[in-house]
């Protein structure tokens, strides 16, 4: 089941947009069900069995045997290599070639120099006009194509992409792009044109990993791969991915020290008063936030969808905690990065602190162990998405958000 999404006031699921992407009555999930069992080899056997009983009752003549083989063999033959109509076989061509040249529309969407007036040439302005009306014409394309299109892994990242689309609608609105209720978008050229261009820039900042133009650009990456058309991106992000591993495991340490009774071992000072270790609980903070930071930085360049997809998870838990982790001196800015005030901290009630990451601590480390898991064995989590882009990883976190 996908999520249900808000889309021009009625409750849609972007999986009916991909109903047909089988291109044949059973649907979708009939044609990745039958390929599994193929791959497995339980469809064989089933079909064996079910030919070996049939000869089983009756007397199999050796020319009878030749003629249930060559039955058997034509099925396993069709199911593995479907017939694809012509129509199917256009729209995947589209959707390939839609995705490639998305991105380089992102890309110029996402580059300082398409904000800038060109010396002698064309204004910022009618640049960046230019780029969006490109970006929705292609976007547009790019849809339309996964609709009819039998690419399975790639048809699940545009519905991802459609989403991020319509989680960013109110800020697409504000520079004159409206979500359609078919997941389109459409263009408001005189909103555009009257619109600050930093807003644009903002928008689709690569500088922020979860800002609409990153997200987007993220899922064409992880279509592309999907194609087999991106091997540098693959091994650019394995590399993010090992530096990844390490901030993440070092991240896990903090807060396995943050949680633990002996960090909040009273000492007495000179006068023989007990008091917390404030010097060695502000280190344990500091590199906790440090390596919180790091790991947002090279995770959130990653191509691999199930690193990113709980990496958002971790920082929308942190989000929800920023009014709680300011108690302690922590502030969360709007690319969601973690800054210490030490001496904000230093007047902070410990009590409370070692209460808090009891809690933040054991819900962000769901999504640690499901990070450090995408980042180490390398698996890309393509498979883990519906076709409505649902990310189908459990978090059964019961964290509340401490007020």
């Amino acid at each position: 089941m996908g999520i249900g999404i808000d889309v021009g006031g009625g409750n849609q699921d972007y999986s009916y947009l991909f109903q047909g992407l089988s291109g044949g009555s059973l649907g979708n999930l009939n044609m990745l069900s039958d390929y599994a069992a193929i791959k497995n080899g339980s469809y064989g056997k089933l079909l064996k069995s079910y030919y070996g009983n049939a000869e089983s009752t009756t007397a199999a003549s050796s020319k009878k045997t030749a003629r249930t083989s060559n039955v058997l063999d034509q099925i396993l033959e069709e199911k593995k290599y479907p017939k694809v109509s012509k129509e199917a076989q256009e729209a995947n061509s589209n959707l390939t070639a839609g995705i490639s040249s998305l991105r380089s529309t992102v890309a110029t969407l996402q580059n300082a120099d398409t904000y800038v007036t060109t010396e002698g040439g064309t204004s910022a302005a009618d640049k960046v006009v230019a780029a969006v009306k490109n970006y929705v014409s292609l976007y547009n394309d790019t849809v339309t194509a996964a609709k009819d299109s039998t690419l399975t892994s790639q048809t699940s990242h545009v519905a991802g992409m459609m989403r991020s689309s319509e989680a960013n609608a109110k800020k697409l609105a504000e520079i004159g792009i409206t979500v359609n209720r078919d997941g389109t978008l459409q263009l408001n050229q005189d909103k555009l044109k009257a619109t600050d261009i930093s807003k644009v820039q903002e928008l689709f900042t690569k500088d922020d990993a979860m800002s609409y133009g990153a997200t987007v650009m993220a899922r064409l990456g992880f279509a592309s791969v999907s194609a087999g058309s991106a091997s540098s991106k693959v091994e650019e992000s394995t590399q993010q991915d090992k530096a990844a591993y390490d901030d993440a495991a070092a991240l896990q340490k903090d807060i396995e020290k943050l949680t633990s009774e002996s960090l909040f071992e009273k000492i007495k000072d000179g006068d023989g008063e007990e008091k917390y270790d404030i010097e060695v609980l502000l280190a344990t903070v500091k590199s906790f936030a440090d390596h919180y930071n790091n790991m947002l930085d090279a995770a959130g360049r990653s191509y691999n969808s199930g690193v990113t997809a709980n990496l958002e998870r971790i920082k929308e838990k942190t989000a929800q905690n920023k009014d709680a982790l300011a108690q302690f001196g922590i502030s969360v800015d709007e690319k969601g990065k973690m800054k210490l005030d030490e001496g904000a901290f230093k007047k902070s009630d410990m009590s409370k602190l070692q209460k808090f990451f009891d809690e933040y601590g054991s819900s962000i480390g769901w999504n640690l162990s499901l990070v450090n898991y995408y980042m180490s064995t390398q698996a890309n989590a393509s498979s883990g998405y519906t076709a409505s882009g649902t990310y189908n990883a459990k978090d059964n976190s019961s964290y509340d958000v401490i007020s």
